[in-house]
């Protein structure tokens, strides 16, 4: 949503990713946010069907459960996202610490941390419900995903791996700032290339929590397990990905989360009065598609 949203790397994974459906309208135009927001219910559905294909006893109730989640994250949820905009165009305006990206990311962390708690009951009462083929069709689609971002991050000349990287950073601060200049590309680089980040480290750890996911999904459906049982592992399996079990891999994590907050700052105090004020006024339309949406949240 902000700096360390619009230009990190997926954090929020797994369990919580449909919630980014929801935000993902923030790293494009404004313009699509209003209407992408409204339709949001149909095309988080359209999400989890994909990797699920829902049978014609699931699906009415996925979709009820869902049309009741956008109810209640329109009207309770919204509006605290566009007061922290508003706050958010006002810190662009000026330069900006390591240490106020990182809060900006923990702050939007936690927002997205409500919104998955919200659908922890609903969402485990249609995980128990998976069948065998259902669960095996998630996996193959997790391992079709798993290979396109391969794809994207690891190709095999490390000078087409870093310039596929620096293209992704450009066109999400772009979204931003308008049009970086040869200087903040150069900047960008030189962060980007001093990054402690693994391509191939991170990939593992996504492939081990796709794995973690599916044997949950086994266990479940070979145990009956209950309701309680279903959402207290959806939580578990929620708090690994903040805090992995494998060794090392949080205090790795870490590194990149710093490195990627030193680096949208060093960015940022580079850029110029008309890039920061395109940056408060992109930030303050969002605000304001974020308060008309809210407005039309149903009063009961």
């Amino acid at each position: 949503m902000t700096m360390s949203n619009a230009m990190t790397l997926p954090v929020i994974e797994g369990w919580k990713g449909w919630i980014i459906v929801i935000l993902l309208p923030l790293l494009g135009a404004c313009s699509a946010l209003r209407v992408t927001y409204d339709q949001g219910p149909l095309l988080s559905y359209w999400w989890l069907d994909r990797q699920v294909d829902f049978n014609g006893e699931q699906a009415p109730r996925v979709r009820a459960a869902l049309n009741d989640w956008f109810a209640w994250h329109r009207a309770t949820q919204l509006p605290d996202y566009a007061q922290a905009l508003g706050e958010a165009a006002a810190l662009v305006r000026g330069d900006l610490s390591p240490t106020q990206v990182c809060g900006q990311f923990e702050a939007w962390q936690r927002r997205a941390e409500r919104a998955f708690e919200r659908a922890v009951p609903s969402a485990a009462e249609h995980l128990r419900s998976l069948s065998a083929a259902q669960i095996h069709r998630l996996e193959e689609h997790q391992a079709d995903k798993l290979q396109e971002v391969q794809k994207e991050l690891l190709q095999p000349d490390p000078a087409e791996r870093r310039a596929a990287l620096l293209k992704t950073w450009v066109e999400r601060a772009e979204r931003l700032y308008g049009r970086l200049d040869d200087t903040q590309r150069a900047q960008l680089a030189a962060g980007l290339a001093a990054s402690p980040f693994d391509a191939a480290r991170w990939l593992a750890e996504r492939r081990a929590r796709n794995q973690a996911l599916v044997r949950a999904l086994r266990r479940w459906q070979a145990d009956q397990a209950d309701q309680a049982t279903v959402e207290a592992d959806v939580r578990r399996l929620a708090a690994e990905m903040e805090n992995s079990p494998r060794p090392d891999y949080p205090a790795y994590a870490r590194r990149v989360r710093q490195a990627n907050c030193t680096l949208i700052a060093q960015l940022h105090n580079g850029t110029t009065p008309a890039q920061r004020r395109k940056a408060a006024e992109q930030l303050l339309a969002w605000q304001a598609d974020f308060r008309a949406l809210a407005d039309k949240a149903d009063p009961r």
